[in-house]
């Protein structure tokens, strides 16, 4: 053991040494030379820029939706890469348009097979509150059977409302960290509630 302080055999390059409380790491280049971050920070920021969508668009916030996508507003330069259509592969679901009750258990399904974390935003007048379908066939509100990171407002919302949104939630998902995250800390929380009430 040299005089630095890590393990290692001295001059042999690069070494990573684990402290042994705590998440710290330190990484060796020169003894002089010491890069010292915290890991959970690192896995916030990896997860804040690779979101993955999922897109569950049933009406004309779904339009509104596809030209997020696009070349004019680019939501890849946020991290939200490509819209995939496979729940295991996602772990940000974009609930756009009006959600009716008999596809309300398809939705809860999606959301199950999603792995965690996830994060859920309700796009549109619609999807967070029903708008003007103001009906018993309508859910009046996504909300209140899973749970949701974000809302944009509007009918429909602009793109930029839709990339201010998952600005938002990457400073909430930085915030959030891993040992604090809801994975963690609330279980409960990511469990649909049931679509019919006795």
């Amino acid at each position: 053991m040299g005089s630095d302080g890590f393990r290692g055999i001295a001059g042999a390059g690069s070494c990573l040494r684990l402290a042994q409380r705590g998440l710290p790491v330190a990484i060796v280049e020169l003894p002089d030379n010491v890069v010292v971050t915290k890991l959970d920070a690192l896995v916030s920021w990896c997860r804040k820029n690779s979101l993955w969508p999922m897109p569950f668009a049933t009406a004309c916030c779904g339009i509104e939706l596809m030209a997020t996508g696009a070349s004019r507003h680019d939501v890849a330069r946020f991290g939200a890469e490509v819209f995939r259509f496979s729940p295991r592969q996602c772990d940000l679901m974009i609930v756009a348009g009006r959600v009716v009750m008999k596809m309300l258990p398809v939705l809860q399904r999606i959301w199950l097979q999603m792995l965690d974390p996830k994060w859920c935003i309700s796009m549109g007048a619609c999807a967070s509150t029903g708008g003007v379908f103001d009906t018993y066939s309508v859910v009046q509100g996504i909300d209140r059977f899973i749970p949701v990171d974000m809302y944009v407002p509007g009918c429909p919302p602009r793109p930029e409302q839709l990339i201010q949104a998952i600005i938002d939630l990457q400073a909430k998902i930085q915030a959030e960290g891993t040992i604090r995250a809801k994975e963690f800390l609330a279980p409960s929380r990511q469990q649909p509630k049931p679509a019919l009430q006795p």
